[in-house]
């Protein structure tokens, strides 16, 4: 509970008033977003703030259900980090350097989904440069097909790498924007289901 209460606080006092000051974020087409998990909200990926605003687009009774898909490696490098990442973001941390099995490094984003909770994912794996859309990889595939019933929400962001792009700490104010397509359901053929994934994300998108 006490957790609770600080994501609440850090989100209330911290993420939304910057948002609201520092970022502003046009939102078409917000009714796709989930009103409820399970779901995948799936976006591209540019900036550390990307998660944060994902996560802000949302209803406040559903902050508390709603985790992002964070790399272990990173976040879970030193204990202050970690500390934060888990407790108040609330990150479900998983492998980007390979070796398990894709059971092994997304069966806890399955647990998540599966108890109900809007998981936050980012396909491309990393965060690209500024602006610029990289190469989908097919665990979001994989995720779809064990949980076929559960939409798959993509929300494609622009704007946000260059406001805090990777390498830099100092945010720069900058008007972004954010395109909510319509769920994605798992239809039985992987490579049609990147193919849908890449044009809701944006055309420079490759799916593969």
């Amino acid at each position: 509970m006490r957790y609770a209460v600080l994501r609440g606080l850090f989100f209330l006092l911290i993420v939304k008033p910057f948002l609201l000051l520092a970022v502003g974020v046009n939102v078409r087409r917000r009714d796709r977003l989930p009103t409820a998990g399970p779901a995948v909200i799936v976006a591209n990926h540019n900036s550390h703030l990307d998660a944060l605003v994902l996560m802000g687009l949302l209803p406040w009774r559903l902050l508390f259900r709603t985790r992002p898909v964070a790399s272990a490696e990173y976040f879970l490098s030193n204990r202050w980090r970690a500390w934060f990442a888990n407790h108040v973001i609330g990150i479900i941390p998983v492998a980007t350097s390979g070796g398990p099995s894709r059971a092994e490094i997304l069966g806890p984003v399955r647990e998540a989904l599966a108890a109900g909770d809007i998981v936050i994912f980012f396909p491309e794996g990393t965060r690209g440069a500024p602006e610029q859309l990289g190469k989908l990889k097919t665990g979001i595939a994989w995720l779809a097909q064990q949980l076929p019933t559960t939409p798959v929400c993509p929300v494609y962001l622009h704007g946000l790498g260059k406001v805090l792009p990777k390498g830099d700490w100092l945010p720069v104010p900058f008007f972004c924007d954010a395109w909510v397509s319509e769920p994605l359901y798992w239809r039985g053929d992987q490579g049609e289901f990147m193919r849908m994934l890449a044009e809701s994300l944006g055309p420079q998108i490759e799916a593969g």
